[in-house]
């Protein structure tokens, strides 16, 4: 049976999805991402609780535990709560501060490096290999100020949904009877901020160029992806053993697990990203530094080892400069 157009139109789009997230080996990257995330969380957590520590206070575990429990889960939620109360800051003199910052968010940064990766290789886009030590440092100098622009973003969030809880208490003092509309509300604008978390993720992480029109689409289909995957993994991590039959180590491994599956649907998503991108969309190309998977730089197709006896100096016997 024919489907219409639409639906037709659809399933194309999701086989093509589905076979290149398998030709990119999706799961490999995804155990990877989880190894660097659970290395990278508790400095993190650090950086994200004094940061959201400079409008809350002493209550910054509990607030970050609460965005994150909504986020992912209670059973994650709780694991992050209790890396983030354990976890400590910077101690001694500004020298050791500033030691111990520097140590903070290199460490933080690491998962944002492989998140960078990841996205290359599904987006089949590469940094430039002759790019030299500056493109390496702007490399890191990107993950640092991912780490803060991440724990910055919470912040928004968490003052974002405290006006509005605050705006629904007081309509529902001036309209009774409103807390259905006040939860579809507070529903919605918790889907549009983790769609608009996924088409910045998409948007600046990789290398390469994208409409924010694409990155949106792909943005919102990710999110809704993201919901309906947070319902399973809720629902798989409470019928599971995972957490009680490892002991003490069954918080790492609930986040262990939390994030490895939640890596796959963010791939996932970036998948349809790039398929409808280069389909329906403006395309996707390699940003200023990068160049696509399989196209040979210079770099890559010089000749490596000693010269054999009678070579020519140059490629093709040419001298840089000169004509033949």
């Amino acid at each position: 049976m024919d489907l219409p157009g639409p639906l037709r139109s659809a399933a194309d789009l999701g086989r093509a999805t589905i076979s290149d997230w398998l030709e990119d080996r999706a799961p490999r990257l995804g155990a990877a991402l989880a190894f660097y995330a659970i290395l990278s969380l508790a400095p993190f957590l650090v950086i994200a609780v004094g940061i959201v520590g400079i409008v809350y206070g002493d209550s910054a575990v509990g607030e970050v535990e609460a965005q994150f429990t909504a986020l992912v889960g209670a059973d994650a939620g709780r694991a992050i709560a209790e890396i983030a109360s354990r976890s400590g800051g910077p101690t001694g003199g500004w020298i050791a501060s500033a030691i111990g910052l520097a140590t903070l968010l290199f460490g933080a940064s690491g998962v944002f490096g492989e998140l960078q990766d990841a996205m290359n290789t599904i987006w089949e886009v590469k940094p430039r290999p002759d790019r030299g030590w500056l493109g390496v440092l702007r490399d890191r100098f990107f993950s640092f100020t991912m780490v803060l622009g991440t724990g910055f973003l919470l912040l928004v969030s968490l003052v974002l949904s405290a006006a509005l809880a605050a705006l629904g208490t007081w309509a529902q003092s001036v309209l009774p009877g409103s807390e259905a509309l006040w939860g579809v509300v507070h529903a919605v604008f918790s889907f549009g901020l983790v769609a608009l978390l996924f088409a910045l993720i998409y948007q600046v992480v990789p290398d390469a160029e994208i409409a924010w029109r694409d990155a949106f689409v792909g943005g919102a289909v990710t999110a809704v992806l993201f919901v309906a995957g947070k319902l399973a993994i809720g629902l798989y991590l409470g019928q599971s053993t995972v957490a009680s039959a490892y002991g003490a180590a069954g918080t790492l491994l609930v986040l262990l697990v939390w994030i490895y599956y939640s890596a796959q649907i963010l791939f996932l998503g970036a998948e349809f990203t790039q398929v409808y991108a280069n389909r329906r969309g403006a395309g996707i190309a390699p940003a200023r530094g990068a160049v696509p998977t399989g196209e040979t730089t210079r770099a890559e197709a010089r000749p490596r080892g000693p010269r054999p006896k009678g070579a020519p100096a140059h490629p093709h016997g040419i001298r840089q400069g000169s004509t033949p």
